[in-house]
């Protein structure tokens, strides 16, 4: 043998190193059950030397080649087989690490007008140096996760398209999308990884804090992050807010009237608080409604018992128009306070940066429900804020508003909320915002109890909805979606050819291939612990994880989430099978209807078996 150089794939030549035949046979061989001996081996080795003649150049190709001739010239045919296959695997690899490559190259050099991967997700502006950082991490996890995690026939149908995997890049490390209950987490205030957050005392810092709440939230899941009762949970600070003000517009009328004579700021403030009954003197939205009466009355007592501690109390009339001047100037302060807020907090979801600097938080927000005056002052100021727009009067791409419409409460001219309703249509007819969620459907009245704003379906701007649960409490806040995997229908149909029985057995296979590729994900992601989610988890945001250490898995409590199936191309799949679409024919319509709802008795029938929430 006179071979004293190899030239590898990539170009360059190396020396001759026998060792490596010896070793890559010796890999294949360990695979069989009845391995090769040592003399074997080197017997085949010898051959394939013998094989090279006098050359003394020769490629890494040629001498596989040889490797595989010479282990079938000896009868070794298992082993052979093996050998091509882990020949073929890592020639795999490395076409994906040649990929991977171009990919970065790609991701560096280009810039995203003439990059359709650098503009897969127009949430990330990979132009910038971070939105460049988090293209090249995406990426790189994919690489990871196809060539060494992935089992083959996932990869496969994913590969070919015949399905689509979600958001690989984070299949190892965390889950989709949740809905956050901002009541439940701003009671008694909240940490985000970073530093402790006291309860929020003003409409100011309950909006504020709401993006906070979403952009930390992101940080730990890849998908996008709702509010299920938006209203609600700002309707608490409009209260706090309300307060503050009418203690200090009294503030402002004692000056008027006596000056600082007889109490100090601070003192005032304290003496009040503590006469005031908060729950009768609150915010309404007309100053000769019976609530604003009563809220006047409860003033006037107060007031009257303050001053009588510290001085002749002003004369009856005198003192009544002062609480009439004092309660109007509350509630206009804490009007104009929730439109600062709600403004604040369209202009802060479409700044604020999540996930290494890289990208807007994905953001949803519901509301429509709560008939409080306080509840529809939110909700017709966070309409006022999208109508005005951003700063330039551009429509405010987040967060994707959602306006909850039920019978009795907003649908019908009589119901408290139907002006609320009416303006939320001119709104979206300008601003495309806010989308519609039918509390009436059947399939969401079910579950609807009222007074109970969990009770309430609320959607993610995705459209996920949430909200059966076989493992718990039937209710939309703390809870969200795993992760889920969408079956590419006209390439089932395409590869039918028009015959249904092929296209049933196709749908199948892969409504179970995507069931058992989640459960796969399932089994890496349920052995996360809680401190890997300090926010979702640590803060208790998601359902039960406030019950758990840092230390527990987050197997226990991920049995509230909910884990899709979900397919596309139902109108081009029905054409590629019999010619037409739904829209075209009543037999498209059936066979689209039973395509639809075939998929749906699969998961029904994997909800049963497994106790595990399928849709």
């Amino acid at each position: 043998m006179t071979v004293t150089t190899v030239t590898k794939r990539a170009g360059h030549a190396v020396p001759y190193d026998r060792s490596k035949i010896l070793n890559a046979i010796t890999s294949a061989s360990k695979e069989y059950v009845h391995p090769m001996t040592a003399l074997e081996i080197d017997t085949v080795t010898k051959s394939v030397e013998e094989a090279f003649g006098d050359r003394t150049e020769i490629s890494v190709e040629e001498i596989q080649d040889l490797v595989e001739k010479q282990l079938l010239a000896h009868g070794h045919y298992d082993i052979a087989r093996r050998y091509i296959t882990y020949r073929q695997r890592h020639a795999q690899r490395r076409l994906a690490q040649k990929h991977l490559m171009e990919s970065y190259r790609d991701i560096f050099f280009a810039d995203a007008v003439d990059s359709d991967l650098k503009r897969d997700n127009a949430n990330i502006n990979t132009d910038a140096s971070m939105g460049i950082m988090l293209k090249l991490g995406a990426e790189g996890a994919k690489h990871f996760v196809d060539n060494y995690v992935l089992e083959e026939r996932y990869a496969t149908a994913d590969r070919e398209n015949f399905i689509h995997i979600h958001d690989k890049d984070f299949s190892l490390i965390t889950f989709n999308c949740c809905q956050i209950d901002l009541l439940k987490l701003f009671r008694g205030g909240f940490s985000t990884g970073h530093g402790f957050l006291r309860e929020p005392n003003s409409i100011r810092a309950y909006a504020s804090l709401a993006c906070i709440a979403i952009q930390s939230n992101q940080n730990d899941m890849f998908g996008g992050q709702s509010i299920n009762a938006f209203d609600y949970a700002m309707a608490d600070g409009v209260k706090k807010s309300f307060r503050k003000a009418i203690v200090e517009e009294a503030w402002k009328a004692l000056l008027y009237h006596i000056g600082r004579g007889y109490f100090t700021h601070e003192a005032f403030k304290k003496a009040l608080r503590a006469e005031l009954d908060f729950a009768v003197c609150v915010y309404a939205e007309k100053q000769d409604d019976v609530r604003a009466e009563q809220a006047r009355a409860e003033l006037m007592r107060a007031l009257r018992t303050v001053y009588s501690a510290a001085f002749d109390t002003p004369a009856e009339q005198e003192l009544e128009a002062d609480v009439r001047t004092i309660y109007q100037l509350a509630c206009e302060s804490v009007e104009e306070e929730t439109h600062q807020a709600m403004e604040a907090l369209i202009h802060n979801f479409n700044t604020l940066h999540s996930r290494a600097g890289a990208q807007v938080p994905f953001s949803s927000i519901n509301y429509g429900m709560d008939t409080s005056p306080e509840g529809r002052l939110v909700i017709r100021e966070v309409l006022s804020a999208i109508w005005q727009g951003l700063g330039n009067g551009e429509t405010a791409i987040f967060p994707i508003s959602v306006f909850q419409l039920k019978a009795g409460v907003n649908y019908n001219p009589e119901d408290p909320n139907y002006d609320l309703f009416i303006e939320s249509c001119r709104v979206s007819a300008r601003r495309l915002f806010p989308n519609y969620v039918n509390l009436d459907a059947p399939y969401n009245l079910q579950y609807y109890k009222p007074g109970d704003y969990n009770s309430c379906v609320a959607t993610m701007g995705c459209r996920t909805r949430v909200m059966s649960n076989v493992n718990g409490p039937e209710q939309s806040g703390s809870r969200g979606n795993f992760s889920f995997t969408t079956i590419n229908l006209p390439k089932l149909a395409l590869e039918a050819k028009g015959d249904l029985d092929k296209f049933w057995e196709l749908y199948d296979y892969y409504i179970d291939l995507c069931h058992d590729y989640l459960l796969d994900r399932l089994k890496i992601i349920e052995e996360k612990h809680i401190y890997n989610y300090p926010f979702l988890m640590g803060q208790g945001v998601w359902l039960d994880s406030e019950k758990a250490s840092p230390v527990d898995s987050i197997k226990e409590v991920l049995k509230h989430a909910s884990f899709s199936i979900g397919f596309c191309g139902l109108a081009e799949c029905l054409v590629a099978l019999i010619g037409k679409h739904h829209g075209e024919s009543e037999e498209a319509q059936k066979l689209g209807l039973e395509s639809v709802g075939h998929m749906r008795e699969r998961t029904d029938a994997y909800t049963e078996a497994e106790h595990r929430n399928w849709s």
